[in-house]
């Protein structure tokens, strides 16, 4: 038998130091875990809207913005495109109401987008997902009497300035137009519903 004084005070210190050392160790191990069920921030960056300044574009101009992983096209239309959308060519196009939805309701329209001088559509075709070209002032050698628009190299489908395909192509459906919007007129938005911000 041992003579030495039983030290409850010590042995409780030694147990509650051990369990405060435990509890950070879980924790320390619980917190990488746990954030590593978050996206990453490439990931959450694919997805985030993306910021344009038309005002930098000149009148015809096409630029391309990527929105997630995919190109996205803006063109800045001049007024003959928009007298040509106006007065030109539905009878030569599938869906030239947009009944299919393949855009915003803000975007129902005969431009296709929010200000009519601009186009916002996603360079994919919608036949088989090939980047369509453009082709401005030298569209009427693949449609007659359009000047501009656009042509898919792979299978031969055309669409107009508005992202309107036209009949007897492969591709089913207009260009699909993302949600997008203007802030203070010049940056462009897309990712975001005007009815979003």
């Amino acid at each position: 038998m041992s003579s030495a004084p039983e030290n409850n005070g010590r042995r409780r210190f030694l147990t509650l130091a051990t369990a405060v050392v435990g509890g950070v160790g879980a924790v320390g191990v619980a917190v990488p875990f746990i954030k590593s069920w978050n996206p990453s921030e490439k990931a959450k960056a694919a997805g985030a809207p993306v910021e344009y300044d038309v005002s930098k574009m000149m009148p015809g101009q096409l630029v391309r913005v990527q929105w997630r992983g995919k190109p996205v096209y803006v063109v800045r239309r001049t007024k003959e495109v928009l007298a040509d959308l106006e007065n030109g060519h539905n009878d030569q196009l599938k869906d030239p109401t947009s009944a299919v939805p393949q855009q915003p309701d803000y975007a129902t329209n005969s431009y296709r987008s929010l200000d009519p001088e601009f186009l916002v559509a996603l360079g994919v075709c919608t036949h088989l997902g090939c980047a369509p070209t453009y082709r401005a002032g030298d569209f009427n050698e693949v449609v007659e009497g359009v000047q501009n628009g656009f042509f898919c190299p792979c299978h031969g489908s055309k669409f107009d300035m508005a992202g309107r395909v036209f009949n007897n192509v492969p591709a089913p459906s207009n260009l699909v137009i993302p949600p997008h919007m203007f802030n203070g007129g010049t940056m462009l938005t897309v990712g975001v519903d005007k009815g979003d911000a």
